[in-house]
């Protein structure tokens, strides 16, 4: 089984929104709730910044505020981080049931492995491809094939869990199976069965239910 990382096993949204307010701040400008914020937090600095300063990726000043956003997340990484709830509970259920799991996500490794680390998840999970893992991030693909390889595993074996729709979209191009994350920020989203995932889980217990489904079957 393998996992997108914000937005699915975890609520980065605080930190990632304080970052954000940081670069509000350096421009003068007053910080915006975390609510403004929530649902673009798997979009990473580009949704950020959307959201901060009304700034698309072609304008003139977007590669150094996006370097001031990333100089202040690295350094709040996993200040108010957290799992989800009910996202431990699922993730001890598939290790009880020696289902190995794994992370697939569009943050960079440089982000994505010691926030993995803070949160005591690197010694459990079975593999981590980050964005900059492949050339292409997703909704490409590439990523989810190498980790089914680094699973030594086939593409139909595998589901992979996301809250976005290129997460879905990957899946589907890599000829996985797919569940949409009904919990986290999906509420900001439009509705994920348009995205056409194989399931929805509103809940990470469901996600654990899907085991029960298969051993049953």
């Amino acid at each position: 089984m393998l996992f997108d990382l914000d937005g699915t096993l975890v609520d980065t949204a605080p930190d990632l929104a304080l970052a954000a307010n940081l670069v509000r701040e350096e421009q003068g400008m007053t910080p915006l709730p975390l609510s403004d914020y929530r649902a673009s937090a798997s979009g990473g600095a580009r949704g950020l910044l959307k959201v901060a300063l009304g700034m698309n990726t072609d304008h003139p000043d977007y590669p150094q505020r996006k370097e001031r956003f990333l100089v202040h997340y690295r350094a709040n990484l996993s200040n108010q981080s957290c799992l989800f709830p009910g996202v431990a509970d699922m993730l001890d259920a598939l290790d009880q049931a020696g289902i190995r799991w794994g992370v697939v996500t569009n943050k960079v490794s440089s982000l994505s492995q010691p926030l993995m680390r803070d949160l005591g998840l690197t010694p459990r999970s079975a593999c981590l491809v980050s964005g900059d893992s492949t050339p292409k991030p997703k909704p490409a693909p590439e990523p989810l094939l190498l980790a089914g390889k680094l699973l030594g595993i086939s593409a139909r074996d595998c589901l992979y869990v996301g809250d976005d729709e290129r997460d879905i979209l990957a899946g589907r191009a890599a000829h996985m199976r797919t569940a949409a994350a009904g919990w986290g920020y999906m509420g900001d989203k439009p509705d994920p069965r348009s995205w056409l995932p194989d399931v929805i889980c509103e809940t990470p217990a469901e996600v654990a239910q899907l085991l029960e489904l298969r051993r049953a079957a």
